[in-house]
């Protein structure tokens, strides 16, 4: 009877010796998946992309840090609120610019009853004498007239991708991310990419660096806006067998 005790105490210490082992395994393998975003041929690691701007937004610096253009702007409750009836972009643009390979993180929703058009601008430029957007790329959620994710080049938009797959919600608050790698474009939402495309022929990041958020005919507010340099390594993709 002893032994046999004995025996089983030993068990249940391996079971749970291993248990503890595949858990923290678990962890490891998530912390890993959560850190990079996969793309095609490439990954981002976040943790060793450099972040470049990291602050909320305030009245104060709204006035000193941002232009306002074509659309209402305010700061309500630590969230950045945009509003534009018209059908053409409104936008908040960062006055600071970041060259390069940037990426775009934050946090939005649309405002009821508006329901559409959460966008942001990368690798950008606003053209002060004619008073609009020019060169730029432009990602969002639930706009394109039609409901779709996705991404353009602006001001000829002769490269411009859509799908309409997302089951968008009005309302429901979004954590997006969205970028661009020598032309590489991407766009994720919640941890999911909804959109990668391949511009052949990419902005000249050097040249275009503003960042801006636009709302276009619609009501959308805006948090923890995260800007950052990417840090990306190419990966190998192959298939293996299944059969």
């Amino acid at each position: 009877m002893r032994k046999n005790l004995i025996i089983l105490l030993f068990l249940c210490s391996c079971y749970g010796f291993r248990a503890n082992a595949i858990d923290k395994n678990s962890k490891s393998k998530s912390a890993v998946m959560t850190d990079t975003l996969v793309l095609m041929k490439k990954i981002i690691v976040m943790s060793s992309s450099k972040i470049l701007y990291n602050q909320p937004v305030t009245s104060d610096n709204l006035s000193r840090l941002w232009t306002i253009h074509h659309s209402q702007w305010k700061v309500e409750g630590g969230w950045l609120v945009g509003e534009n009836r018209g059908n053409w972009p409104g936008m908040v643009i960062l006055k600071q610019d970041f060259p390069g390979n940037v990426l775009v993180e934050f946090e939005a929703q649309t405002i009821l009853p508006s329901s559409h058009d959460i966008n942001v601008m990368w690798n950008g430029e606003w053209l002060s004498d004619k008073d609009q957007r020019g060169i730029a790329y432009v990602a969002g959620l639930q706009g394109w007239w039609r409901g779709k994710v996705g991404i353009e080049k602006s001001n000829e938009y002769k490269f411009m991708v859509g799908t309409p797959l997302l089951n968008f919600k009005p309302g429901k608050l979004y954590k997006i991310m969205a970028g661009s790698i020598d032309g590489q474009c991407f766009i994720f939402a919640d941890g999911k990419l909804l959109l990668e495309a391949m511009d052949p022929d990419p902005i000249d990041n050097q040249k275009y660096a503003k960042v801006g958020f636009e709302a276009y005919c619609s009501k959308i507010r805006i948090r923890n806006i995260v800007i950052r340099q990417i840090h990306w390594e190419s990966i190998e993709m192959k298939y293996e067998p299944e059969f």
